[in-house]
């Protein structure tokens, strides 16, 4: 049976962030983008400012590759309605923060933004999109390229490699069948175990690094209250999210149903029929 290894949010806040297991991440996202990815540094993120709010239900990394692409790799456990907006905010902050003053436009940094969400997000029935920015024309439909000028000077070969790119990796749409081996990591991402058999670049470090059983007591604990609270969060998001949206509902149907009662008695429908019709009380269409 494979063994239980600590979760990527905990290892990204603890164990990743040392260039000794640069491998790990490497191996993930080299999956992920189908190239070879070197990693230079990491670099100050909003997740190293230990906001509270924040604390158990987000984390995020921001690094820096070999062809100084910035990778911003985010998981997020609490749904947020406004989420597209919020990685694209990130984004730009960081081609403006990686900007040096005085410099051209040329050398904006790519950006790669990568989210691990852990909730249902959208309506969709795959668990990795990626999402490019083209430009097509409007009446033949064809797309705009570089000119061989502008791939030099960008140092890239058609538009959609200057703008930033996003990936969204739904967790819950996984189906636990390991296909390749970014199904793979997608697999250790969601059950925090890697099989034997699984040949991904970075799982081999991350099965010997990430193992539980290599913690001492004082981090196993912080590592449990950790999970607890993660769970916390979710009942939290139940009762509060959920609940308070059945609520909504059912209030904003009571008041549709005294608008209607409110419209048949000054129609001048008799209470009786009114209440028979619309469920309300005699005296609820008595009081309108």
């Amino acid at each position: 049976m494979a063994r239980k290894l600590i979760s990527f949010d905990w290892a990204i806040k603890k164990i990743l962030r040392s260039k000794a297991n640069f491998g790990i991440l490497e191996g993930f996202l080299s999956e992920l983008l189908f190239t070879d990815i070197t990693i230079l540094e990491v670099l100050e993120s909003e997740s190293n400012q230990n906001r509270e709010k924040d604390k158990y239900n987000r984390v995020d990394i921001k690094v820096i590759d070999a062809n100084q692409k910035i990778i911003i790799i985010e998981i997020q456990y609490s749904r947020e309605m406004d989420y597209l907006q919020r990685i694209l905010f990130a984004s730009a902050k960081a081609i403006t923060e990686h900007l040096v003053i005085g410099a051209s436009y040329a050398n904006v940094s790519k950006v790669i933004s990568i989210n691990i969400l852990y909730f249902d997000f959208g309506k969709g029935d795959d668990y990795i999109y990626h999402g490019t920015t083209n430009f097509i024309g409007l009446h033949n439909h064809s797309e705009l390229q570089l000119s061989e000028e502008q791939k030099r000077l960008y140092s890239s070969e058609k538009i959609a490699d200057i703008y930033p790119e996003y990936y969204l990796i739904e967790i819950r749409n996984f189906n636990n069948i390991a296909k390749d081996t970014l199904d793979e990591w997608i697999y250790f991402l969601k059950n925090e175990q890697v099989e034997d058999s699984f040949t991904a670049k970075g799982l081999k470090q991350a099965k010997a690094v990430l193992d539980v059983l290599k913690m001492n007591d004082e981090e196993r604990l912080d590592y449990e209250y950790h999970q607890t609270q993660l769970h916390h969060e979710a009942s939290l998001y139940e009762s509060t999210y959920v609940l308070g949206k059945l609520e909504g509902i059912e209030e904003g149907m009571e008041k549709g149903m005294l608008m209607a009662a409110k419209n048949l008695k000054q129609a001048g429908i008799d209470n009786a029929t009114i209440a028979s019709a619309t469920g309300l009380s005699i005296e609820q269409i008595t009081q309108l």
